[in-house]
């Protein structure tokens, strides 16, 4: 099959390939009408008078933007069956766009300062996990800290985690970029390294290469989530991928965030020139506009990648993933038979 297809047959491509989802926020994927749906059962107050409502609101100007209504819709979000309806959403939707794994990050800190017991968010995700590996896609879970809180804050989170640690994956590091930098959570990654758990950090999104850096040499880090500023240092780029780390890129949001202003000058053609292990990934599809296939189409469209490309990132985002190899060789057998079965 030529590199070079038509429009059509490269988005039919696209809509059939197998891969892996590896940056997604889960409670980013409360659409509009499930917020309703939710706050109605749970009688909480919403400040939109309708789904059109929410879905203009959702103009965002840079990440905080995005931040200020993504807790306040998260705030729908109180009992365990809430947030099983919001993962197993996100799971048949994930299915449909042909994924066969996805690390899914919640936040855990922005439910337990609302007085939302851990339990109650771990079990309810934890039963969509069961539910999806019976539809066939496996799910794994990452405990995400929220940087614009304290280091303390993150260590007491860990400590609620803990009676779940066999059940989960890894930690992460979300929310606001700027002005909180990898090593204020220095010792908490540390902490978890020694519990066995696998380390993400969101760097390069908004902060600086020296973000990336200090995810790098400070956290020690396993994977890079964005990433994208990387590219401004090139011995960073050179030291990301002489240690093979993957970067888990999310082209909608970056341009929805103005991380880039146009998507037709997204980086992931120089990433994949440069010999980074990028990733395409949907970050939090319910405000940003699209699930990961429409993140693969969106540079499809543009003409920025065509079929070779595309098969590099699916590849990448099982190689990439903290599967296991025995798993890794299943998945990569199936996108490699993909393009020959069609």
């Amino acid at each position: 099959m030529p590199d070079t297809l038509s429009v059509s047959a490269l988005d039919a491509f696209v809509t059939g390939l197998p891969k892996a989802e590896l940056h997604l926020h889960i409670e980013g994927s409360l659409e509009p009408e499930l917020m309703f749906a939710l706050g109605q059962r749970n009688k909480v107050d919403l400040p939109f008078a309708t789904v059109e409502a929410v879905r203009a609101a959702y103009a965002f100007s840079n990440l905080q933007d995005f931040l200020d209504i993504y807790y306040q819709g998260a705030d729908v979000l109180r009992e365990e069956e809430d947030f099983y309806d919001l993962a197993m959403a996100y799971v048949r939707r994930a299915a449909a766009d042909t994924v066969r794994h996805t690390e899914i990050f919640f936040d855990p800190q922005t439910h337990t300062d609302r007085g939302i017991p851990y339990d109650v968010v771990i079990k309810g995700l934890l039963r969509a996990q069961a539910d999806a590996k019976a539809m066939g896609l496996s799910v794994s879970i990452i405990h995400s800290f929220l940087r614009h809180l304290s280091e303390d804050a993150a260590f007491d989170s860990l400590k609620m985690a803990e009676p779940y640690i066999d059940k989960l994956l890894g930690v992460g590091l979300d929310s606001s970029e700027v002005g909180h930098p990898p090593e204020k959570f220095a010792r908490v990654f540390a902490r978890a390294r020694d519990m066995g758990l696998k380390l993400t950090c969101h760097a390069g999104e908004e902060g600086p290469p020296e973000y990336v850096w200090q995810a790098l040499d400070i956290l020690k880090i396993d994977r890079i989530d964005h990433g994208n500023r990387a590219l401004e240092d090139p011995k960073l780029v050179e030291r990301v991928v002489k240690d093979g780390l993957t970067l888990t890129v999310c082209p909608l949001s970056n341009h929805k965030l103005c991380v880039v202003d146009d998507l037709k000058d997204h980086p992931i053609p120089r990433m994949l020139d440069l010999g980074l292990n990028a990733t395409v990934n949907s970050d939090d599809p319910a405000y940003f506009g699209g699930y990961v296939n429409d993140n693969f189409l969106a540079l499809t469209r543009r003409g920025l990648i065509g079929r070779d490309a595309c098969l590099t990132l699916a590849r990448n985002s099982i190689t990439g993933s903290f599967l296991g190899d025995a798993e890794k060789a299943v998945l990569l057998a199936e996108i490699e038979a993909y393009p020959s079965a069609r």
